[in-house]
């Protein structure tokens, strides 16, 4: 089955204080510096290079060319030159079955003013109007609280039955059905 999509469906999105855009390669260093960041990798369970954010970043530029849709770039409405942050879905296998992976990831400087949780809740609703036969999946680490909470604000359920254990660190998952 194909899930792709008018990308007109899926930006530009405004809510109240953000704008969510189809990133584009010019957002590639404001990319990479973010997802480098060990601000922002420091309940990833493995060091980020540049090298690795970079390949992060054209895996984003390449899922909204197949798909029609993906991750977003945010910045502040009125603000469009600077980036704040990355959120949106994507299509992702869990358990054998295809979902809509909800990614948030926002620089530090934006941390506890609520943009993540805006962004995740935009996203979930794209996601049921646009895609409502997949179930929309959030995945982090069990020490990650922060990242947990956004999951729960965007309306997701936490299901230990997805859980993975990696040994280390464990993987813990949150889904709105679809």
């Amino acid at each position: 089955m194909s899930w792709k999509q008018d990308p007109t469906f899926w930006t530009p999105l405004e809510t109240g204080r953000l704008l969510l855009r189809r990133p584009e390669e010019t957002d590639r260093t404001a990319a990479v510096r973010l997802h480098a960041d060990p601000r922002t990798n420091a309940h990833n369970p493995g060091a980020v290079t540049e090298a690795a954010a970079d390949r992060t970043f054209r895996a984003f530029l390449r899922h909204w060319r197949a798909e029609g849709f993906g991750y977003w770039a945010v910045t502040l409405a009125g603000q469009p030159e600077e980036i704040i942050g990355f959120t949106g879905v994507r299509l992702l296998d869990v358990a054998g079955q295809p979902a809509l992976n909800l990614y948030y990831r926002y620089d530090p400087s934006a941390w506890g003013r609520g943009y993540a949780t805006e962004g995740a809740v935009a996203a979930v609703r794209q996601a049921r109007l646009h895609l409502p036969e997949l179930p929309v999946v959030a995945r982090t680490t069990a020490d990650n609280l922060g990242s947990q909470k956004t999951a729960l604000a965007a309306g997701l359920e936490r299901r230990p039955d997805l859980d993975i254990d990696h040994g280390a660190w464990t993987e813990v998952f949150f889904t709105a059905p679809a």
